[in-house]
């Protein structure tokens, strides 16, 4: 490829349209040897849509859909499967979750007709998301199934040992992560081993939610969103951009939203290889709590900015039934994939 054509306006004009999915998958092939692309129809793999004077219209996207089936997960499915653990409880009366995640690589299709070796936990990028209450004890099982070392850190208060950076987990190891879930809020998980941008970009990222003793405001409609990339040719620069992994998803898959109810959203940014990211909506706003660790929000907006590993609560409702856009509001992010809808309904 010609130097002065870089990776991003590749795609952003479709893999110069002659090329289509044929073309973008031999490009996944040649820098992810060993994974085989099925062979894709050739049509353009990023279009625009078109307005009546010929103009294209926000925000351009992929013909057709992934298989989510053959992935195993969807990102849809992703915003409300909790993991709340098998439950008993200690002799102290504590609550005791106890979880058992596998480190598994797997090839997924990021884009119609695009594969990517994904190293993942149980399976799905992101990993399981792990929900508790404050003070609960948490233990996980982690196995590590992959060709590499990996391990578990949590975003939290525990000790020492359980802190997932010392004790990488060698390939076919066990360690069992245990302590009390504190402090309440938005949180997250990740590999921690060297190096650490690849084994977070690649897929071994997760939320982690501990709920306040008392719970929060009741709300209609609670979702999770990890904002993430993903780097396809393996060169330390994000390709395209998501929440909850597959570019596009949620602007051909519209979020269902109920007209005046209460929406919370666990909002967490796992993006490597840009130093932040940022979330936008569109005709509102909403209170926005940083961490999740507050009952005070920070503000009242419609656009706040994270860093890498930053997250929060947003809470908001829609007064108006109607289509609405949310993406990140760094427009090249949007154009790439980080972009979708809310259809609130009356």
């Amino acid at each position: 490829m010609n130097e002065s054509v870089t990776r991003r306006k590749f795609f952003q004009i479709g893999g110069a349209t002659a090329l289509g999915l044929a073309g973008t998958a031999a490009l996944v092939n040649a820098c992810a040897p060993g994974v085989s692309a099925p062979s894709p129809t050739p049509v353009p793999a990023h279009t625009q849509h078109v307005g009546p004077n010929g103009d294209a219209l926000f925000m351009p996207g992929f013909v057709g859909e992934v298989d989510h089936a053959a992935n195993g997960f969807n990102p849809s499915d992703i915003l409300t499967d909790f993991d709340y653990g098998k439950v008993s409880t200690l002799p102290n009366g504590q609550t005791l979750r106890e979880y058992r995640i596998n480190a598994v690589t797997k090839v997924v299709e990021v884009a119609p007709g695009i594969l990517y070796e994904a190293w993942t936990y149980n399976g799905r990028v992101p990993g399981p998301t792990i929900r508790c209450t404050e003070g609960d004890r948490i233990r996980i099982e982690f196995v590590n199934g992959t060709e590499h070392a990996h391990s578990m850190h949590f975003h939290g208060v525990h000790h020492a040992n359980m802190d997932g950076v010392y004790e990488p987990v060698p390939v076919g190891g066990k360690f069992v992560y245990e302590f009390d879930a504190e402090p309440f809020g938005v949180h997250q998980y990740h590999c921690h081993v060297f190096p650490l941008a690849e084994h977070i970009s690649r897929g071994l990222y997760g939320a982690f939610i501990v709920d306040p003793k008392d719970g929060w405001a009741k709300a209609e409609h609670e979702f999770v969103m990890v904002q993430n990339g993903v780097d396809i040719d393996f060169d330390g620069g994000n390709d395209f951009y998501a929440v909850n992994f597959i570019p596009f998803h949620f602007d051909k898959n519209p979020i269902m939203l109920k007209k005046d109810g209460l929406v919370r959203i666990f909002l967490i940014n796992m993006l490597e290889f840009d130093l932040v990211n940022s979330f936008h909506i569109h005709a509102n706003f909403f209170n926005y709590y940083p961490t999740g660790t507050s009952r005070t929000p920070s503000e009242y907006t419609d656009t706040i900015v994270q860093g890498q590993a930053q997250r929060g609560m947003l809470e908001f409702r829609y007064k108006y039934p109607g289509k609405y856009m949310f993406h990140a509001h760094v427009t090249e992010f949007a154009e790439l994939g980080w972009t979708g809808v809310f259809q609130v309904e009356g």
